[in-house]
């Protein structure tokens, strides 16, 4: 039976985080990491009930994030850092991960630092850090994307493609995000700044990526304006056991487009 719950946050060495889990326990957990500026009331609860049907999912605000205290730590490696934490906290031998976005980053880095912790990972709408080949980010993105707030017209433009159908899917996916109750706070501006620097002085994990000897699954939205599909493509091509899913008519925000889709995919993946 699918359930959630905000429990008010553990104590860890980075202070004290917010946490929600869902599903039912038993089996691996799926620990969730979230994109930048995002919280854990940014997931859309779609997804988390989709993916939460038959597994326990951990989803947190990071240090100095939404509900958590603490400071958003300056680089990448300290973010997984954080989520490695939160894994030991919950008593938590081993987990599966899935970073979306920034997300997708800090779960590359966790588990090339932290492999014993992780079992499977899935990569969504990420990449394995600056490719200088290929199609590269839409030049209206850094814009919309540090603007002080985002309304829909923002959230529709960096997540969804321009087609009717896309549009509509992005429309409802918004309004299911806003009409959530018990919401945090959103992201503050200096947590903004935080993330943004330490994505811009991340190097990336292609040398390293010969490391990432786990199972991984790489999915991307085929038209992702913020972080080009051709980047996915690059990482499932490095890492040794990469399987690669792209979906059409999707953008960055496929995982929330293509709900049943993704999660079937994502089950096939965890328990194959």
């Amino acid at each position: 039976m699918f359930s959630s719950k905000y429990n008010g946050g553990i104590e860890t060495s980075h202070g004290r985080l917010a946490i929600r889990l869902d599903g039912p326990q038993g089996g691996i957990p799926l620990l969730l990491l979230q994109r930048f500026r995002g919280t854990m009331d940014d997931w859309d609860p779609a997804f988390i009930a989709a993916i939460a049907r038959d597994r326990r999912i951990i989803r947190f605000d990071s240090a100095g994030v939404g509900r958590s205290n603490g400071t958003v730590p300056a680089t990448i490696g300290g973010m997984a850092a954080i989520a490695a934490d939160v894994v030991a906290v919950l008593g938590l031998s081993q987990v599966d991960v899935l970073g979306w976005s920034l997300g997708g980053a800090v779960g590359l880095e966790f588990a090339l630092n932290f492999l014993h912790l992780v079992r499977r990972l899935i990569v969504a709408g990420s990449s394995p850090g600056p490719v200088a080949d290929g199609p590269q980010q839409h030049p209206r993105v850094p814009h919309v994307m540090t603007k002080s707030k985002n309304d829909e017209d923002d959230f529709l433009f960096l997540f969804y493609p321009s087609s009717e159908c896309a549009t509509a899917a992005g429309r409802a996916s918004f309004a299911r995000i806003r009409s959530q109750s018990d919401c945090g706070p959103a992201t503050s501006p200096l947590a903004l700044m935080m993330q943004v620097k330490a994505i811009s002085s991340w190097p990336g994990i292609l040398h390293r990526a010969s490391e990432l000897r786990l199972p991984i699954l790489v999915a991307n939205g085929a038209h992702d304006l913020m972080i080009p599909a051709y980047r996915s493509y690059v990482l499932s091509q490095q890492a040794p056991d990469a399987k690669l899913i792209l979906y059409p008519d999707s953008g960055h925000a496929f995982l929330f487009q293509e709900i049943e889709s993704f999660s079937r995919d994502v089950e096939q993946f965890l328990e194959g």
